[in-house]
């Protein structure tokens, strides 16, 4: 193998760009182990990257995709041997390394992750990013005093990647959620992936007051600004709050009262740069006991690297649902 197709991405002397092109293999981002792609996925910030509209890229060139899930080709680390199969998210692809949007890519030995029993390739790359933030942040929540008995869990932006995949991944570990979302006609598939109650965004009147009637056991806001600080006053004492997004906003206008009256926590979940031995532990329940039961159902549609910019365009005009997986190679 001495050239591989890849969507890759340039910021130069002709401008900012990304396409599908043909390079040499031995460009890739060094690593111990060379990967044939099989799948990635497509977040957010996947299309922030190849459209230009986000900084995400700290170096370039490089080929996008912040998730890749594939089979071992080579590796110099003897604990991968060929045929492994093995995925990756986060870890600096598509930021300071080569992403999955690749026909191959090459990882860091420490990055690539022994893709657990019980999980396809395809099904690991349907969680991907979005699945490894929704899980990270349960995780964190328990080990914060987080249980069923605390109540509801609110999910905010529960029409999106992350908040369809938290639903299920909740709803599977004993948890009720109530699913937030500005698209009310989405409220019956969000039932249907196991949502106990659906609440209108746009109905959502937050009192602004410092403290209200404790209403939900914790949350897992994807959207922050003033979403974050109206759920924080509503969250039930010892409650935890887990932060994982800002589509509403980075700022925070809220008081002392909810952490000091209550003990409510506010967590902050940065999956991208998680410890291999809690990304090792985060997979085994997404493969296990934590494993959504719609995966199929959650992925509504599968592409090629060929159909990225037409996706993220779509995915930054808010007119994308569910995830979007991306058939990288045959395995």
């Amino acid at each position: 193998m001495t050239t591989l197709q890849a969507f890759r991405i340039h910021n130069d002397a002709n401008g900012y760009r990304g396409g599908m092109e043909s390079m040499p293999a031995d460009a890739l981002s060094p690593g111990e182990v060379l990967v044939k792609v099989a799948y990635s996925s497509v977040n957010y910030k996947d299309a922030l990257a190849g459209t230009g509209k986000g900084k995400i890229l700290r170096q370039y060139p490089l080929n996008g995709g912040i998730d890749a899930a594939g089979v071992v080709a080579a590796s110099t680390d003897p604990l991968f041997k060929q045929g492994d199969r093995v995925l990756c998210t986060g870890s600096g692809l598509s930021e300071t390394r080569d992403g999955g949007y690749g026909e191959y890519i090459r990882l860091p030995s420490q990055w690539a992750i022994p893709l657990p029993d019980g999980l396809s390739l395809r099904e690991s790359m349907i969680l991907g990013t979005a699945g490894f933030t929704a899980a990270l942040a349960l995780l964190r929540m328990q080990d914060n005093g987080q249980t069923p008995a605390l109540g509801p869990i609110a999910v905010s932006g529960a029409s999106g990647g992350v908040g369809m995949l938290a639903i299920d991944i909740f709803t599977q570990a004993g948890y009720q959620v109530h699913a937030i979302s500005g698209k009310a006609s989405h409220f019956d598939f969000l039932r249907s992936l196991g949502a106990a109650d659906c609440i209108d965004r746009h109905q959502l009147a937050f009192s602004g007051k410092p403290m209200d009637s404790a209403r939900f056991g914790g949350a897992l806001d994807n959207v922050g600004g003033a979403m974050l600080a109206g759920l924080l006053p509503l969250t039930v004492p010892y409650g935890n709050v887990a932060i994982c997004g800002n589509a509403g906003g980075i700022g925070l206008e809220s008081t002392v009262m909810p952490f000091i009256i209550r003990g409510v926590s506010l967590l902050g979940i940065a999956s991208a740069g998680t410890a291999r031995t809690i990304r090792e532990q985060v997979w085994s329940y997404l493969a296990g006991a934590w494993k959504p039961r719609h995966l199929d159902r959650i992925a509504t549609r599968e592409i090629t690297l060929e159909q990225l910019p037409e996706v993220f365009e779509r995915m930054l005009a808010g007119d994308s649902f569910g995830r979007t997986i991306v058939r990288v190679g045959s395995i």
